[in-house]
This record gives structure tokens, sequence and C-alpha cells, in this order.
């Protein structure tokens, strides 16, 4: 499952830094080209909801299958493809993999390892979704430039047909099954819900105000309400009675606000290095793989940490080391040492990692058995949605300054006063995100008394 999982958050990215090459192979405009993204994150936002449903219906290793072999036929398409439609189907198909396996992947740790050792097992998982996406358009800068962007899909297949046969000669049915009625209703709600969402947030580049955001966002929460008031059955897609557990519901308030702060920075960072420090894309991908390479190797030591101390001694270190990183980013120029940013970098991505483990094994934790699917679910989705809004809103306000900093400028044109407004852009995000650190680190507060609380009442 690691396998298959690295590989797929690996093509997630990958193709990001080849927009432009393929902007020119397929003569198509930048809008166009965005959708191999706006259409993988979409197609995320419609699967995850139904895995809970899914995976109480099928057995793991049929999902497993039918997840790997979507993963695998996306990349053979993506590979052979020679023109755009081609290479979206592919996106398509690969999205529908990995939306089916990361949910997945997260309820087969949960009842398989017992709680005390869920830690070390998150932490695994996390090294996955944070290192592999980071080596994404690293290694596919390498690839275009001195082969062809096809090879990036090439080089996936080898090592996921390794993972299904790995899968297929040790993998083992983890839950019990049982059919479950399928409320259409719900399905078509949940699907305009969080489709219309993402698909709204994804288009916020020109404007937030822009009728092609506003619309689908409305229609979206519209229907995410009548989508929740259909989970009031006795058989839900969505048991949404998670959110009565206060330690799952307080505990993935934290994991969100570090995906907020990590997609804001993933997103922000390469624009400053760009264009404010005027790296070309490869050498902003390089400066960035430490980072991702430390939030990776301490999820993994969080996550021992957690098992042997719990969550308390993660969380308010975790978002200490954010704040006072997030300050000091705050106060990059142009002429920031390129060495000092991807310390800060690294460091900003230990205390994301510490505290994103820590909260989010002790979130799904407190969970019965019969709610790991839905807790799994649950979480997984409103990733991918607190993402896209880190991500609109970081855009957003760096446009934002941009441009008004352009505006008051005598030399708009100026490559030095460009990148003197992007930093000055980056600056307001960073200075967003610290913020959002200092919520996350109250929160902190509050659920370690509200535990010391509760045990002395026990007492």
């Amino acid at each position: 499952m690691l396998i298959c999982a690295f590989m797929g958050m690996f093509s997630e990215t990958s193709l990001n830094i080849a927009l432009t090459t393929l902007m020119n192979d397929f003569r198509i405009s930048a809008a166009t080209a965005q959708w191999l993204t706006t259409g993988y994150l979409l197609t995320l936002g419609i699967i995850m909801p139904f895995t809970a449903l899914l995976i109480q219906r099928y057995t793991t290793r049929r999902l497993f299958f039918v997840s790997t072999t979507s993963l695998t036929l996306g990349t053979i398409v993506g590979g052979m493809s020679v023109n755009f439609s081609m290479l979206l189907i592919a996106r398509i198909l690969q999205a529908i993999g990995m939306g089916i396996l990361l949910p997945l992947m997260s309820n087969t740790i949960l009842v398989i390892f017992a709680k005390e050792k869920r830690g070390t097992a998150m932490g695994t998982l996390g090294l996955v979704l944070s290192f592999a996406p980071a080596m994404g358009p690293a290694i596919s800068g390498i690839l275009i430039q001195y082969m062809s962007w096809h090879f990036i899909f090439w080089l996936l297949l080898p090592f996921i047909l390794l993972g299904m046969f790995i899968g297929y000669r040790n993998l083992i049915n983890v839950t019990e099954n049982h059919q479950q009625k399928i409320d259409f209703l719900s399905v078509i709600s949940s699907t305009l819900g969080f489709g219309g969402i993402v698909f709204g947030l994804s288009q916020t580049e020109e404007s937030l105000l822009s009728p092609i955001v506003i619309v689908p966002i409305i229609i979206g929460i519209i229907s995410l309400a009548f989508f929740i008031k259909r989970q009031n059955t006795e058989n839900p897609i969505l048991d949404l009675s998670v959110f009565k557990y206060p330690i799952f519901v307080t505990g993935s308030i934290l994991v969100l606000i570090c995906v907020l702060i990590f997609q804001g920075t993933m997103i922000i960072l390469p624009m400053y290095l760009q264009t404010g420090a005027g790296l070309t894309v490869l050498l902003a991908g390089l400066v960035l793989l430490p980072g991702s390479a430390t939030n990776g190797i301490l999820q993994m030591l969080g996550g021992k940490i957690f098992d042997k101390y719990g969550y308390k001694i993660l969380v308010i270190p975790g978002f200490i080391i954010m704040l006072v990183t997030l300050f000091f980013l705050k106060t990059l120029t142009p002429n920031s040492s390129i060495i000092l940013i991807m310390i800060l970098d690294m460091t900003l991505m230990a205390g994301t990692a510490i505290v994103w483990t820590g909260a989010q094994t002790h979130a799904l934790n407190q969970l019965p058995p019969k709610l790991y699917a839905h807790g799994s679910a649950t979480l997984n989705t409103m990733l991918q949605v607190i993402g896209a809004i880190g991500v609109s809103i970081s855009v957003a306000v760096l446009s934002s300054t941009k441009s008004n900093y352009l505006a008051s400028s005598q030399h708009p044109n100026s490559i030095n006063e460009i990148s003197s407004a992007i930093a000055s852009g980056a600056g307001n995000v960073f200075g967003g995100l610290m913020i959002i650190a200092i919520i996350g680190l109250l929160i902190s507060f509050w659920m370690i008394l509200r535990d010391k609380k509760q045990e002395l009442t026990e007492i």
C-alpha cells in the first residue's frame, strides 16, 4: 500500500512543473492546462466521501486492487498521451485510485494496529504523504530537461506494479463487510457539494469574487447542507456522528490548521523563490526538498514519540516552532539568503510534522471501531477541502498585495519592483498564517487543560 501511495502522491504534483511544456506541446492555454490539476483535485473531492461506504461493502483486497488498477491505467494512459484529452483522462484515473487508496490506508492502520502503536504507523503514512509530493517537481524537472514529460509516468509504472504484486502476495482482508443500501440522493448531493466547493476554490487565481468562483461554491454549500441532512439515517454514506466525539473534533481542527499552514507555504514559497529571488523552477524545487524530507522524517519520529508519551509533548512545541518560523518568513526580502530560506522551510516543516502526526492519531484513536472508516473518510475529505482553501486564499492575498504594490510604483514593469511586490505579498501571507498558528497554539493549550481537568475529575 505504501509503495503505491508514494507513487500516487508523487504523481499528484509531478505535472505541475510541466504545465508550460504541455501548453507548448498541445497548443493549449494556461486555463486549459490548469485542468490537469483542477480535474485531479475535483475527482479526489468527489471520491473520498464515498470511501467509508466502499470499505463497508467491499473487502480490503478488492478495494486495493481496484484503486491500484485505476492508478496503473492512469499512469499508462498518461505515458502514451498524444493529446490533452488523453492526459486529462489519465489524471482522473489516477485521482480515482488515490481517492480510494488514501482513506483505505488510514482505516487499515486503525484496524490492524493497537492504539499504542498507531502513532508510528500514522507517522510512516505521513512520510509518504509529505515527501512524495515534494519530490515530484524536482525529479520531474530533471526528466523534462533531459528527456520528456512522458517519462514522468513511465518512471512510476514499475513501482506501482511492484506494490500491486506485493499486495497480491501479502495483503489480507481486515474488515467485516455488509451490503449497505446506497442512497443515490446522498451520492448526488455529495458530488455537487464537495465537487462544487473544490472546483470553485480551484478557480480563484484571478479573483475571489469572480462568478466562476462564487456560483460553484454557493451550489456546493447548499448541496452539502442537503447531504448532511440526508445522513441522519440508519445507514448513512458518511456517518457524521464522528463529530459527537469532542477529541476527534478538536484533534481534526489542529490537523486542518497544519494543512492550511503547510499548503499555504508550499504554494507561496516556490512563487517567492522563482519570481522574488529569481531562481529557476528546478532550483526552487531543490531548495524546498530538504524541508519536505524533514517533514517526512519527523512525522515518523513524531509517531514514535506519540506512542510513548502521547500528543501533549508534540502539539504545543510544534505550534511554537511554526509561529517563530513564520515570523522570520514574514520578513523575507528579494535579497534574503537562499540558505536561510531553506533552513526556515525545514524548521516550519518540522513543526507541522510533529503536530500533524500527534493530533491526527489522537483524534482517530477516540473513535469506536465501527466509525474508523467514517472517521478516516471524513478527515481525508476535510483535508482536501481545507487544502484547496489554503491554496486559494494564499494565492489571492499574494496577487492582491502584488497588484496594489505595483499600482503605487513608478516603475511597475521593473524586475526589482516585481520581486519586491512578490516578497511583500509573501510576507502578508505568512503574517496571516501566523494568526492561524496562534489559534492552533491556543486550542492546544485548551485541549491539554481540558484533559487534565478530566483526569482530576476521574480521580
